[in-house]
């Protein structure tokens, strides 16, 4: 729960930000928090995570592009990249290594407990990937239809609503193969 907490505790600060001072503060805001996240985490467990990383990259690329050329069209594609790279590297393991990505991922949370086959790994597997890539869709439809303002409520309640009910819906799935 509280790596939950922990990444979109800048989904959380950009929303807040973009409300009292705008689109291209709030994308400052992003940037610098998404890079202390990266650092934090170095300090804390002494190594980087891949995907703060990959995140922190994807911010300053587009969040750079929208400070630079004043358009925040270029942030709003950020999430949807990060969808799609994620999802494409998913759908990626499933077919092309022999233990899916979600399994590498949550076999400490499940695994101990009784093993789950293989078959079903690979179905969470390609649904996350799915999904990864509808939602980012998603979100360009958002971001191409809607205001800006309207865009970062759906990039709050939607992309995580969106998440947490994809999670559920999983840990339920999962439920009928644990103790």
């Amino acid at each position: 729960m509280f790596n939950l907490i922990y990444d979109f505790l800048i989904v959380f600060l950009f929303f807040k930000t973009f409300k009292f001072f705008g689109i291209y503060v709030a994308t400052m805001v992003g940037i610098l928090g998404t890079a202390s996240q990266v650092i934090i985490h170095r300090l804390w467990k002494g190594y980087f995570d891949k995907k703060q990383l990959f995140v922190l990259c994807i911010f300053m690329i587009f969040g750079g592009m929208t400070l630079y050329f004043h358009n925040p069209i270029f942030v709003k594609w950020k999430p949807s990249i990060v969808f799609w790279i994620f999802g494409i590297g998913i759908i990626f393991s499933h077919f092309m290594t022999k233990q899916p990505i979600m399994q590498r991922l949550m076999t400490s949370v499940v695994e101990n407990k009784i093993p789950i086959p293989l078959h079903v790994w690979k179905k969470i597997n390609l649904a996350w990937g799915i999904f990864f890539l509808m939602l980012g869709a998603i979100n360009i439809f958002v971001a191409y239809q809607y205001t800006t303002e309207i865009w970062v409520n759906f990039k709050l309640y939607g992309i995580l609503g969106s998440l947490f009910l994809f999670a559920v819906g999983q840990s339920i799935y999962l439920a009928r193969y644990l103790e």
